[in-house]
């Protein structure tokens, strides 16, 4: 079983603060589409301030994200500076930001001119996320990478997650398919470009 961790030795945490909710993830994860296959554990705090689906979507985008020297963000939801999600080598250079939400273009902006990459893995309605990047600066925004996840799965998978969940994930032509709880779940992740 692979695990990453950050600052424990067991587990991955995402966001640990003192008032978080622990969760913990046993993520078989079959991305076909990439060609990875892992068993992950996952151990994610949740902010008092993250919804359930926000909960969600940075799971997700970790599957989706997953490769050698990824992590979560020491602050989480909590620190303005750091993503939810960085992928670096081995010296400790930026490989990929990944952002969750909706962050401001002033966020992606920063993120693009730190990484090499930069992607962001939303549950918002693209629309609406769209019009705030309107007319703002973004650096090298053509090249920034937005994955709208289908809301639908979102709705779906978040009220089935308790504080300790075993997932499977299969990523195959663009669709997740998870098992949880005994559902099967389905959704498309679909690659947008930043308006411009």
């Amino acid at each position: 079983m692979r695990e990453r961790t950050y600052g424990r030795p067991d587990a991955v945490v995402l966001g640990m603060a003192l008032t978080a909710t622990l969760y913990t993830f046993d993520v078989a994860l079959s991305d076909v589409d990439r060609g990875v296959y892992e068993q992950l554990a996952i151990k994610a705090a949740r902010h008092p301030s993250e919804s359930e689906e926000y909960l969600v979507t940075r799971l997700l985008a970790y599957c989706l994200e997953y490769a050698e020297g990824i992590a979560f963000s020491k602050g989480g939801i909590s620190d303005p500076d750091e993503p939810a999600i960085t992928i670096k080598d081995l010296t400790g250079a930026w490989k990929a930001w990944v952002e969750i939400g909706a962050p401001d273009a002033a966020r992606l902006h920063k993120a693009s001119k730190a990484s090499p990459r930069v992607a962001l893995y939303t549950h918002r309605d693209l629309r609406t996320l769209f019009l705030n990047y309107e007319g703002q600066r973004i650096h090298r925004a053509e090249q920034v990478e937005v994955y709208a996840i289908d809301r639908e799965l979102i709705a779906a998978l978040a009220p089935r997650l308790d504080r300790r969940t075993a997932l499977t994930i299969s990523v195959t032509d663009g669709t997740l398919f998870i098992d949880v709880g005994g559902a099967s779940l389905s959704g498309a992740v679909t690659r947008h470009a930043l308006p411009g």
